[in-house]
């Protein structure tokens, strides 16, 4: 049987945990010699943190951290992942929609020869926009994992805790636990699993954020939009090219210049848009330098509840 940390951050989350850590206290024994599990509240406005107090005194195997504010889910994942002590880190959501009964599957899989496991939903169960954001933040995934499998990551994951030595030193304000995966294993595979319908409290991820969060992966971990920007700059000094061709062509054959306002308005206008985008990426580009150069940090810690008592 394996060992297991299970990583759980937590936000505005006080009706669903008591009922999560109980669902974990009935599965984990049955696949797990010894586990944990470590929730992490990310500054929450109601009282989370006071129902993990609770739970971490009843249960010896429940681990607390209080983040100093709120960082975001996959900052207050990697400060779980760094204080997991068991051989396998599981990853979940605090909201009930990821069936602990599914974890022997994903570990199953993970035992075939992967490194890293997602438990893909059968169906997504969001609205259309939200379906779409997804979509958006996945594509942009892709590119910065450069794996097929990105399309089917999801916040329901199993890997194996040694990978996360690949970004043990990391440090910044923007993370995406999926993109630091990489950095330490290939090997990723993904299994269709049941996800639960969320029946308390109302998701935290907006399409706004969803939209930041893909932002932020294309433009901290990934040179694509550069990439994008230097073939839009080739492609339209290409059409400038052609352009200048057709104008002296026109003057040659016809003996008179290329007349009209708009037409040139609308090439200065062309060429303009594209030297602001160039400028834009750029800018982005030097702004998470700056903050990279500034040292802040993934997350602080304002207190812990933690225990030494392994269960077995």
């Amino acid at each position: 049987m394996q060992t297991c940390s299970v990583v759980i951050p937590a936000y505005n989350s006080e009706g669903s945990l008591r009922l999560l850590i109980e669902r974990l206290a009935a599965a984990l024994p049955q696949f797990a010699s010894a586990y944990e599990v470590i929730l992490v509240n990310d500054a929450s406005r109601d009282r989370t943190w006071e129902v993990i107090s609770q739970l971490a005194d009843e249960y010896g195997w429940v681990q607390g951290i209080n983040l100093m504010r709120n960082y975001g889910q996959h900052n207050a994942l990697l400060c779980g992942i760094r204080s997991a002590r068991y051989d396998l880190v599981i990853t979940m959501d605090d909201d009930l929609q990821h069936p602990p009964e599914e974890l022997p599957r994903l570990i199953a899989l993970l035992d075939s020869g992967y490194d890293v496991v997602y438990g893909t939903p059968a169906a997504e169960q969001h609205g259309l926009l939200r379906d779409l954001a997804s979509q958006v933040t996945k594509l942009a995934l892709q590119s910065a994992m450069g794996v097929e499998t990105a399309r089917k990551v999801s916040a329901f994951r199993v890997f194996r805790t040694q990978v996360r030595d690949a970004f043990a030193s990391y440090q910044g304000p923007y993370v995406s636990i999926d993109v630091l995966l990489t950095w330490g294993t290939t090997r990723f595979t993904s299994l269709a699993v049941r996800h639960d319908p969320r029946t308390i409290g109302v998701s935290n991820y907006t399409l706004r954020k969803l939209i930041n969060h893909a932002l932020n992966m294309m433009t901290g971990f990934s040179v694509v939009p550069l990439q994008l920007a230097s073939l839009l700059g080739f492609v339209l000094a290409a059409f400038s090219v052609l352009v200048l061709i057709w104008v002296i062509g026109r003057y040659v054959v016809e003996g008179t210049p290329v007349e009209g306002f708009p037409f040139l308005a609308s090439i200065i206008g062309i060429f303009s848009g594209a030297q602001l985008l160039a400028l834009g990426i750029i800018g982005e580009y030097l702004a998470r330098m700056h903050f990279r150069v500034m040292d802040k940090p993934s997350y602080v810690v304002r207190e812990y509840r933690l225990t030494d008592e392994e269960h077995s």
